[in-house]
């Protein structure tokens, strides 16, 4: 079963008539070997723990769905399905039927945090009584037996900003695509981001542990120099030679350009694995224009990306933390840019140099691409990527100093390609482009775009980690 069930089948129904968009089929290329570092090597394999509170009446109590009603076979049934669904997290059973159970739940620290499934009403209010005391809660409503609980208590929890998502769906695939944020948020705990920057008094460092326990370690150009040095002639040719043969065309680097930037590729994965990081940054700008780097790390972030990890542009960390948070939760890479605004074709177009090519996670085909150089200074090697169209996309970011997480929506609807500014240009049409024009000062010019309709995790895991969640574009 794959790692990501509901996001997979999105991916093979897509496949199934995405030949216009060159997502599957001939012009897919498929890579001759593995990756230099891949989620395999780095994702941390610790558990995520949640206690299933199953919340319901008394025997012999009147109440939905009705007295008496077989609970244990339904709490049966609920239990398999999370099994089945997601083995990567241990799941415990408790159940609480009157207001005297459930003392033992709030003294639980080794759970990462609980799902309260309204089986049935009246209940002894286990939902509310977690709730108030702070715990991470996933509230579910089983239709027709915990409703009148499940409306009143988790609007508001909302009202009162608390740690909680909820789920009212007759689709169990909905209840565990917000359960996996457990998993996710476990992960970060247990990650470290590789940050490449000589930059002082950078906020985020500190915020980003503060925020999810994700730690940061920075290190400056001579590491990633020594690495460069160290790293292999023979395999950085024959990586630049792969690159050449997947690419549909190649633009302007030499082959030499491309064995500088395989070189780099080599010298990132190798510290990844000694760092036991699973993303890096790099302060690719401010050290390449001050020769403070070989070659730009571009395509082998996009390596990175196609591989399971993150490789995040210009020491970026907010982004970075956003891909990294994102690959746990969806399994699937995220493209990083500066958006343009254009509103007479009512379009928002994410434009950089650093794309993915396997848009669907690292078990998808790579989508055609060109080599081209990097667009501002014309040097290096960078993926010219030409992602799918017809699709709904999910924006965001995440600001831990604030404890912020802005986010849009739109629909791809074409490949710009244009030399002005970075080479990959997807358009995308939201709901309205000139309302999207307003808050870029308080959150910067970076965005990261994902394939998918990811509103339901993306919001969910805001609440279950305290961001605010902002939705850029909306009415005030």
């Amino acid at each position: 079963m794959s790692e990501f069930p509901i996001l997979r089948r999105q991916f093979l129904r897509q496949c199934a008539g995405c030949a216009a968009a060159a997502v599957c089929g001939a012009a897919a290329r498929i890579p001759d070997s593995a990756p230099a570092c891949s989620k395999n090597e780095l994702w941390p394999t610790a558990k995520a723990r949640v206690r299933v509170v199953f919340s319901q009446p008394e025997r012999d109590r009147e109440g939905w769905p009705y007295v008496n009603y077989d609970y244990a076979t339904r709490q049966r049934q609920v239990m398999e399905r999370f099994r089945r669904a997601i083995p990567t997290i241990d799941f415990i059973p408790s159940t609480v039927a009157s207001a005297r159970e459930g003392s033992e739940l709030f003294n639980d620290a080794s759970a990462d945090g609980f799902v309260v499934y309204l089986l049935g009403i009246p209940s002894g209010g286990i939902a509310r009584r977690l709730i108030d005391a702070g715990k991470p809660v996933v509230l579910v409503d089983d239709l027709y037996g915990g409703t009148g609980e499940f409306l009143t208590t988790y609007s508001r929890a909302v009202a009162e900003k608390k740690p909680v998502a909820g789920v009212s769906s007759s689709n169990f695939d909905d209840v565990t695509q917000i359960v996996r944020c457990y998993e996710a948020i476990r992960k970060l705990k247990a990650s470290t981001i590789l940050d490449v920057c000589e930059r002082v008094n950078r906020g985020d460092v500190p915020a980003i542990p503060q925020a999810f326990g994700t730690r940061v370690k920075t290190v400056g150009a001579a590491e990633i120099n020594d690495a460069y040095r160290k790293a292999s002639d023979s395999e950085a040719t024959r990586w630049a030679d792969q690159w050449l043969k997947e690419a549909e065309k190649t633009v302007e680097p030499s082959r030499d350009e491309l064995v500088r930037s395989a070189r780099m590729y080599l010298a990132m994965a190798e510290m990844l694995k000694d760092s036991r990081a699973q993303a890096m940054d790099v302060d690719c700008l401010h050290l390449f224009y001050g020769k403070k780097l070989p070659a730009y790390p571009c395509i082998g972030f996009r390596e990175f990306n196609d591989a399971g990890l993150v490789g995040a542009c210009e020491a970026d960390l907010q982004s970075t933390i956003t891909m990294l948070a994102m690959t746990y939760l969806a399994g699937r890479p995220g493209f990083i840019s500066d958006p343009v605004i254009d509103t007479s074709k009512n379009q928002i177009i994410y434009a950089h140099c650093v794309a993915p090519t396997r848009p669907y996670g690292p078990s998808s085909p790579v989508v055609r691409f060109h080599l081209r150089d990097h667009s501002e200074d014309r040097k290096g090697a960078v993926v010219q990527a030409f992602l799918p169209i017809g699709e709904t996309t999910t924006t965001l970011k995440i600001l831990p100093q604030t404890r912020e997480m802005v986010f849009h929506q739109a629909k791809a609807v074409d490949n710009l390609e244009d030399d002005r500014a970075c080479r990959t240009k997807l358009a995308a049409q939201p709901a309205d482009a000139r309302a999207l024009l307003t808050g870029w000062h308080r959150w910067g010019w970076h965005r990261v775009t994902y394939y998918g309709d990811l509103r339901a995790p993306v919001e969910a895991f805001a609440a279950l980690t305290g961001l605010n969640f902002v939705t850029e574009g909306a009415p005030s």
